[in-house]
């Protein structure tokens, strides 16, 4: 998969004397400056997310932005830096669904290659209550045959509700998962 050549200004000179190559000792075409000799490197974003669970149900948020806006999706979004995996998925479970969880572990990953994304997802018990955040039109709790797979917002999310339950809590590893535009 190429990525557009959107680099046009050096992150640490400024120059806009940007070409594309591939750098001694490299074997991918980078970005690199011009002036000060800066190589940029453009790798794939973290998205972090919870199936957070109470009673045999599973918290899910509608979404009030795009993309996929009044879709239902697994509460998830970019990790920050600073923070651990296991830290942004608890975060993004209480910015989009106001819930505190008590995260469980690391169940599945999906690589979704043409959007340059790792999705990583943990299982976690609700704690208290749960509501609507910003990103948020509504959230629910929906036991298994109550999801509307119809109106997920993503296939990475698909794909950890369907583990998530073919799991029934138990931990069985890692489940991976690789999109691509030809399995869309």
């Amino acid at each position: 998969m190429h990525f557009a050549k959107n680099i046009r200004y050096c992150s640490s000179c400024g120059s806009d004397n940007i070409t594309y190559r591939i750098p001694q000792g490299d074997n991918r075409e980078r970005a690199v400056c011009g002036d000060c000799g800066q190589i940029h490197y453009r790798n794939p974003l973290v998205v972090v997310g919870c199936v957070a669970e109470r009673n045999g149900k599973v918290v899910l948020c509608k979404r009030a932005i795009e993309p996929r806006y009044g879709y239902w999706t697994v509460p998830a979004g970019f990790m920050e830096l600073g923070e651990t995996v296991a830290g942004g998925a608890a975060r993004e479970t209480l910015e989009e669904a106001l819930a505190t969880v008590e995260l469980g572990h690391l169940f599945a990953l999906v690589d979704v290659v043409d959007a340059g994304q790792v999705h990583l997802f943990y299982t976690g018990k609700l704690i208290g209550d749960y509501g609507v955040g910003e990103e948020t039109l509504e959230t629910a709790l929906f036991a298994e045959d109550e999801i509307p797979w119809d109106e997920i917002a993503f296939q990475s999310g698909k794909f950890a509700l369907e583990k998530y339950f073919e799991d029934r809590g138990k931990n069985r590893g890692v489940h991976v998962h690789e999109l691509r535009r030809s399995h869309s």
